[in-house]
């Protein structure tokens, strides 16, 4: 595959990724198509070093989407784990004053 079928394809990765990941999604879309082409990269690597699957046969092949949707759900749980805001326990020297 080329260059812009990877990118397309990761762009739709991203997006599908973004709607089987549940919550509350604090990135937008520049960050979603990144996190779904860096996805589809490591999906298809993943795919073909590790488990020895040939994911990345072509554009319209389903296993190509599957290991792209897979990679770029993985990165978004990834970067949503890492960016998400998490209460303190201890409130700050001015909390609850006015």
């Amino acid at each position: 595959m080329g260059i812009i079928a990877w990118i397309i394809l990761g762009l739709l990765a991203g997006v599908v990724a973004r709607t089987l990941v549940p919550g509350r999604d604090p990135q937008g879309l520049i960050i979603t198509f990144v996190l779904g082409v860096a996805g589809a990269l490591l999906g298809g690597f993943v795919a073909t070093e590790v488990f020895h699957v040939k994911g990345i046969e072509g554009f319209f092949n389903l296993s190509t989407w599957i290991c792209a949707i897979a990679g770029a759900t993985v990165l978004l749980l990834g970067y949503n784990l890492l960016t998400s805001r998490r209460p303190s326990r201890r409130p700050g020297r001015w909390a609850g004053r006015r």
